[in-house]
């Protein structure tokens, strides 16, 4: 995004002498930062014991171990193996990538709320390159933003077990979500040496970064991690069977040559990668396969039915939706290209539905009017995005717990793309010079407006802004969505206000809620 490739170096030992204020020392050695204007950066500090390389290729993290030493926080972990695409991948990419990154603000306050950040990217790409927190933590130095990576593509989400030799990698197909878990592990045990609060962590991501907040406290044992999750466009609904895994996995052997983990194992990661990317890849196919698993053992089979459950009814959310979500690929690829696999994409998973639910969705889309691709965006909008994040919001309160949901209506000023999938998230980071997706720099009052209810929502669980601390100095009352009224708070560029989900008629609930039960259709 907005500060992009820059010189990648490797961190070293140091055996002389360094500055103590920039140092922390944490379990796993003392970590020596940088400073610019008044924020602390720590770069490149890695979470885990023993990186996934070699022998632990599709293998669980391995936990970080005690150390002494000292070490430079200067530069960038490797960007996880990619293929071509995201601007992460103009980065140094490997195997050994599980690092991460921490900004906060100089001085000695002690127990700030932490804000951990996961990129998304479809589970395929992106990094924590493109995610700067300084701008954030500066505006905001009551907080520490962390930044994580984990594995993604072929090499995070693959099921293997399945293979003759596959016992050994029972974790395989979900393993950038342990990833995850593995970094607010490290989170938990060392963010106090940084003034950090291990007891008041909030768990924030966009796209599949979103997903998997929405993921993790399903996770057994997640919850000692962090108490809030904020979800930018994201759910259980970007999640795939168990069947569907295997076939993709089989897909993928056959055109490799492949009949074993041992022949995979023999693979360079990045021909591997690219080989993968060239089938099945979000920059060339938009095919979105490599995506978490609903495997009964790390994730439930039925996400929906854990939520309703109240298996997160302890985790307070914040969570919601752009307009028009999809129209940033529909932008990006063209009108054309994206006829052609909306076209594809309907043939191929809208044909299972049952009949009468066929007709429902044919309905809808007749009834939305405008161009082809302008309808077929709007209803995978829906299945993907949109009627998932009002899904959750209903399983949340009706199992008693708490979820503040927004409808985000900025427009972009690039064609086609209007309040589409991303958009927001540079005035999330405070980046607004970056105007790659919106075209434009959004007003500056109501997008400090946004980041304050984030960071207020760290700090103390309700998102809402009293006169003193809102930006434009009158108070925003963020309502609880509940199943009766269904409050959502609209984001409008110069109009923030609570509406009903009536009102703002999110989604059809007979024709496009529908839809959440299938998954990522």
């Amino acid at each position: 995004m907005a500060e992009m490739i820059e010189q990648y170096g490797e961190n070293k030992k140091i055996t002389g002498s360094y500055d103590k204020a920039l140092a922390v020392k944490c379990i796993n050695g003392t970590f020596v930062g940088k400073k610019k204007d008044g924020v602390l950066m720590f770069k490149g500090i890695p979470f885990v014991g023993r990186q996934p390389v070699g022998d632990l290729r599709w293998k669980a993290p391995v936990d970080f171990v005690p150390d002494d030493g000292v070490y430079e926080a200067y530069f960038n972990g490797k960007t996880a193996c990619q293929a071509d695409g995201d601007v992460s991948a103009n980065y140094v990419r490997g195997e050994d990538c599980l690092y991460l990154n921490i900004w906060k603000a100089e001085g000695t306050a002690e127990k700030k709320p932490v804000m951990v950040w996961i990129h998304g990217g479809a589970f395929e790409t992106g990094g924590s390159l493109e995610y700067n927190g300084h701008n954030l933590v500066k505006e905001n130095p009551e907080v520490i933003v962390v930044v994580i990576a984990y594995r993604v593509a072929a090499l995070g989400f693959l099921h293997l077990s399945h293979l003759s030799d596959g016992a050994d990698y029972p974790d395989s197909q979900n393993l950038g979500l342990l990833d995850q878990l593995a970094a607010l592990k490290w989170v938990h045990e060392n963010i106090a040496a940084f003034g950090g609060d291990p007891d008041n962590v909030t768990i924030f991501g966009e796209s599949a970064g979103a997903a998997s907040c929405t993921m993790l406290p399903l996770i057994k044992g997640s919850h000692k991690y962090f108490k809030r999750v904020i979800a930018q466009s994201g759910a259980p609904a970007q999640t795939q069977s168990t069947e569907e895994a295997i076939a993709f996995t089989n897909e993928i052997m056959a055109s490799l040559g492949c009949k074993t983990v041992a022949d995979l194992l023999k693979i360079d990661a990045e021909k591997f990668t690219n080989a993968v990317a060239d089938l099945f890849g979000l920059f060339k196919t938009f095919q979105v396969r490599t995506i978490p698993e609903r495997d009964g053992k790390i994730l439930p089979l039925d996400p929906w039915a854990a939520y309703a459950s109240g298996a997160a009814k302890d985790i307070a959310f914040l969570h919601g939706c752009n307009k028009d979500e999809m129209n940033t690929f529909a932008g990006i690829f063209g009108a054309e290209y994206w006829d052609a696999w909306a076209k594809d994409r309907k043939t191929k998973k809208f044909a299972t539905l049952p009949e009468k639910e066929q007709a429902l969705v044919e309905s809808y889309c007749n009834d939305l009017g405008g161009e082809d691709w302008e309808r077929t965006a709007r209803l995978f909008s829906q299945s993907w995005f949109i009627a998932p994040q009002i899904r959750l919001s209903e399983e949340q309160s009706k199992a008693g717990g708490k979820s503040y949901t927004y409808y985000f209506r900025v427009e972009s000023s690039v064609p086609m793309i209007k309040s589409g999938h991303a958009i927001e998230v540079t005035a999330v980071f405070n980046n607004t010079e970056d105007t790659t997706l919106s075209g434009r720099v959004f007003d500056a009052t109501f997008t400090k407006t946004m980041r304050k209810m984030w960071v207020q929502f760290a700090k103390t669980g309700n998102p809402s802004l009293s006169a003193d601390i809102s930006p434009d100095g009158k108070a925003k009352e963020w309502p609880l969505y509940e199943t009766k009224n269904k409050w959502v708070m609209a984001l409008d560029e110069f109009d923030i206000h609570p509406e009903k989900e009536a009102s703002l008629k999110i989604v059809d609930w007979e024709r496009s809620y529908l839809l959440t039960k299938y998954y990522c259709l």
